[in-house]
């Protein structure tokens, strides 16, 4: 299997720059892993000459698990300010965002995983241990930090039984677990279902996300044409927040904005090119104005903004009454996290299987699983005519977040040893 695993990751690597030649995501990928290797090693090592700080390596796959590994990187940094930290994504959507990221030392991609980028990049690197986010697992990577005997750990992890881990034909992969030190796991039935295969190094810190969403909220920035626009016009009984939408929930979504002139929107499409952006605004019979546009004189007027710009979202949540949150009519829901915790109601898709904190939000009665527009239609309906009890849905929702927190602080004494 070994042998099977380097040579899958030759075949990956090769595949990769072949559909580089068609695919702008790969093509950027490509690059960033060229220029990255002609530049980074040699600059880790002059940074390192005469310096013997440990290093933390902690490697994520796109812009999801970088906000769980955040509140983790930003505390140690915190603890410990003498502690380099190198960060590797996977994903090239992840790794363009944030590849100028503060809170690391060095921020680049994680070479194809093959054995030998393996030990070229320890070599280089010399971590003194290494965090993987949720389960972007790479075997030759996790082997040979086994070999060397540098600490490995897994946080913000959850398991299924129907994983490829705890399939018949999923042994080997299941023994990759093996060689993290310890597993740092989001709920009690992922610690039932590891032991039960008999994986015993494991502790229920929960999801490290919360601790992020919590700091989001506390360093929300004020915007003030947002604010003008919820305090303007007399059509403000509620404002919905639309984050990360797709054209599947948008199919809805509009169509009731339109006919209820009491409701405001806020819609943060997940893709903001000017295709898409002319489709919702062709779809809208109201007034509505792009945020990039818009001035006091056009968001008094307007009844709907639409976000043409990233980085906003999580601080745009707060001014809403009503959250939906997008993605449950395709792949998969975005961040509910993001908008409970500011205490409001959220709604979403049915495609929230594999997150955890969509089923809490469910059964603490702060999230709203709705699985058609008519659905929609009458939660909406059933929170404009009966305020109270969307402001109790909200308040659970809040309260959710904040009984879920504190995961990063439960993880670190488990790292103090390492890093003084």
């Amino acid at each position: 299997m070994n042998l099977i695993f380097n040579l899958a990751g030759h075949i990956y690597g090769a595949g990769i720059k072949a559909a580089a030649l068609f695919h702008p995501k790969a093509k950027k990928m490509v690059q960033g892993r060229h220029t990255d290797r002609l530049h980074l090693y040699d600059r880790i090592r002059h940074e390192r000459q005469g310096n013997n700080a440990p290093v933390v390596w902690v490697h994520v796959s796109s812009l999801g698990e970088f906000e769980q590994g955040r509140p983790l990187m930003e505390e140690i940094r915190n603890r410990y300010p003498e502690v380099k930290i190198m960060l590797t994504f996977f994903s090239p959507s992840g790794y363009e965002v944030r590849r100028h990221y503060e809170g690391a030392d060095w921020v680049t991609y994680l070479p194809a995983d093959t054995a030998k980028n393996a030990r070229h990049f320890l070599d280089a690197v010399c971590p003194t241990m290494a965090v993987f986010v949720k389960y972007d697992l790479w075997p030759n990577f996790l082997m040979e930090l086994h070999r060397r005997t540098i600490p490995s750990f897994l946080v913000s992890a959850i398991f299924r039984s129907n994983q490829l881990f705890f399939k018949p034909y999923g042994r080997w992969y299941l023994n990759l677990l093996r060689t993290f030190d310890r597993l740092f796991v989001q709920d009690e039935a992922s610690k039932l279902l590891l032991e039960k295969h008999g994986i015993n190094h494991i502790v229920v810190a929960g999801d490290t996300r919360f601790d992020r969403v919590l700091r989001i909220r506390h360093q929300a920035k004020d915007l003030p044409l947002i604010e003008a626009f919820i305090h303007t016009g007399q059509n403000s009984d509620i404002c919905l927040v639309a984050g990360s939408s797709w054209p599947q929930d948008e199919a809805f979504l509009l169509p009731y904005f339109n006919s209820h002139p009491e409701l405001k929107l806020i819609i943060a499409p997940h893709e903001i090119h000017e295709s898409h952006l002319t489709d919702i605004e062709q779809k809208l019979t109201r007034k509505s104005v792009r945020y990039t546009q818009a001035n006091e004189v056009s968001i008094a007027e307007a009844d709907c903004i639409i976000m043409d710009c990233f980085g906003l979202l999580s601080s745009i949540y707060r001014y809403g009454q009503v959250a939906y949150v997008g993605g449950g009519f395709g792949k998969g829901i975005h961040n509910t996290p993001e908008a409970a915790v500011y205490g409001i109601p959220v709604l979403f898709g049915p495609n929230h299987c594999k997150f955890r904190e969509a089923a809490g939000l469910m059964e603490c009665g702060g999230g709203v699983c709705v699985h058609s527009g008519g659905e929609f239609a009458e939660r909406m309906q059933r929170w404009s005519e009966q305020p109270d009890l969307r402001l109790q849905a909200g308040e659970a929702a809040g309260t959710y977040i904040a009984e879920q927190s504190h995961a990063t602080e439960r993880i670190l004494p488990y790292w103090d040893s390492h890093l003084k």
